[in-house]
């Protein structure tokens, strides 16, 4: 049961109203999980800003008290990184989701952390402008900026990190402080923006976001390419890259994944390794850039490729891809979906992925391989009896693997998925005699440990269940 002060929701009520503040069990439990396999808990209250003053004052009274504040965007993460296994408060976003300025001259807007990435391009689009970063999740701003989301898009657009100006941000004392300015570069101070961003709600709370757009594409063009290995798809990739071909997206599904695709939507694409494409531009440049891809891909034994023009083909290609892991959870009735990832150089990325699939195979788990091929970054699905502790049991070990194997080739363990809970046993092996700085930095801004505690860092603090 809960240890803090009997008082606290009495304060809260001080300057929210009953309905920001909730200790109902069904919404406790709508907040106790996130969509990892990670084991759920449930925070003692949760409460519901809707501004950065309010937020400010919740984090005064937690910080008095020494209650543990847990970030809350759409519970979309992968790595417990939004579970209360200290209990305490959570502060869910929802109602901070308002797109407060758009500067499209600056190709800046500026959004509360409760606006989704497919509300804000909704609202963009009016302007001719769109937000670039696409994790396949509708997930909130302030939760893909906490963990460095990534997506599709990537290989042309840069990260989450790369999209964002500056960040207003309430400090474990209640302070609302700004990273930065609207000009597009700066070289003064330090760089408190990017100290944020992948922090995951461990230092303070993110309550307004002033990211970066860009203009609509003239033309849009996407591809299917079947090879007959995934090796050759890679190294088709990494030709494409070494060429300058300004590709948008280039997603990799290994073959046991088409295969999925095909039984969820009712398609039938070649059930090869593949990879899915998409090209940016004006009309003459990209008929240019989709010819010299042909001539990459064929140097590379691909098989076959065909063309998605119109919009509508597009966005059932792309929603394929999305909708993948949705694909899995639909044919496997009573499993559980572990999701991980790792990330290394574009160059490694080939042998990740066979390794990956041998290991899978090896270990008779149940599930595919995607990534993010153009940036290095990819993704294992599994599928899990969670009752069964033998296939839990592997599903670990299969991990630790891929870790292990990212991580000797100079990865990392997560490309995107951020640590939380599930991969801070691999913060040591990955950082060595950085992490005692990083967590040096986590004691001098939360030094009471109330934000996020028992995520992405080691700080001393125990759960308190």
């Amino acid at each position: 049961m809960t240890t803090y002060p009997a008082t606290l929701q009495e304060e809260l009520l001080k300057f929210l109203r009953n309905d920001q503040v909730s200790a109902n069990d069904t919404v406790l439990a709508n907040h106790s999980k996130d969509e990892s396999y990670h084991e759920w808990s449930t925070p003692d209250l949760v409460v519901f800003p809707e501004k950065a003053e309010e937020v400010s004052q919740i984090m005064k009274a937690a910080e008095t008290s020494g209650v543990p504040v847990i970030p809350f965007g759409l519970g979309s993460s992968l790595e417990g990184n939004v579970i209360a296994y200290d209990k305490g408060i959570t502060i869910d976003f929802s109602s901070m989701n308002r797109v407060t300025e758009v500067r499209d001259k600056d190709f800046l807007v500026k959004v509360q952390p409760g606006v989704t990435r497919s509300q804000l391009n909704k609202e963009l689009k009016k302007y001719g402008l769109f937000f670039s970063v696409d994790p396949g999740a509708d997930a909130t701003l302030g939760g893909m900026a906490a963990t460095n989301a990534s997506g599709t898009t990537s290989v042309k657009y840069g990260v989450m990190k790369d999209q964002i100006q500056s960040l207003e941000v309430v400090t474990p004392g209640g302070d609302i402080i700004h990273t930065g300015s609207l000009a597009r570069k700066s070289s003064s101070g330090y760089d408190l923006t990017s100290l944020y961003v992948g922090s995951e709600g461990t230092l303070g709370c993110i309550t307004e976001l002033t990211l970066r757009v860009y203009g609509i594409p003239e033309h849009v063009m996407a591809a299917r390419a079947s090879f007959p290995t995934i090796d050759y798809a890679v190294g088709a990739v990494i030709s494409m890259l070494q060429a300058g071909v300004p590709v948008a997206r280039v997603e990799l599904l290994d073959e046991a994944s088409i295969r999925q695709v095909n039984r969820f939507n009712d398609t039938d694409y070649i059930e090869k390794a593949t990879l899915f494409l998409e090209f940016h531009g004006n009309e003459a440049g990209l008929q240019e850039d989709v010819a010299f891809m042909e001539e990459i891909v064929s140097s590379h034994k691909c098989e076959a490729i065909d063309f998605e023009k119109d919009n509508a083909a597009r966005v059932k290609l792309w929603e394929a891809r999305h909708n993948l892991a949705y694909a899995y959870i639909h044919d496997s009735p009573g499993k559980k979906m572990m999701v991980t990832d790792v990330c290394l150089p574009i160059s490694e990325l080939g042998g990740a992925i066979r390794h990956g699939r041998e290991k899978m195979t090896e270990l008779c788990l149940d599930g595919g391989i995607l990534g993010h091929v153009g940036d290095g970054n990819y993704h294992a699905l599994l599928m899990l009896d969670m009752e069964k502790e033998e296939e839990r049991r592997k599903a670990e070990m299969f991990n630790e693997e891929i870790v292990e194997y990212a991580l000797a080739r100079g990865g990392t363990c997560t490309g995107e998925h951020g640590v939380g809970k599930g991969k801070m046993k691999y913060q040591e092996r990955e950082h060595g005699k950085a992490l005692p700085v990083m967590q040096a930095i986590k004691e001098a801004l939360d030094p009471k440990g109330i934000m996020n505690p028992g995520k992405l860092i080691h700080n001393g603090r125990g759960n308190r269940q």
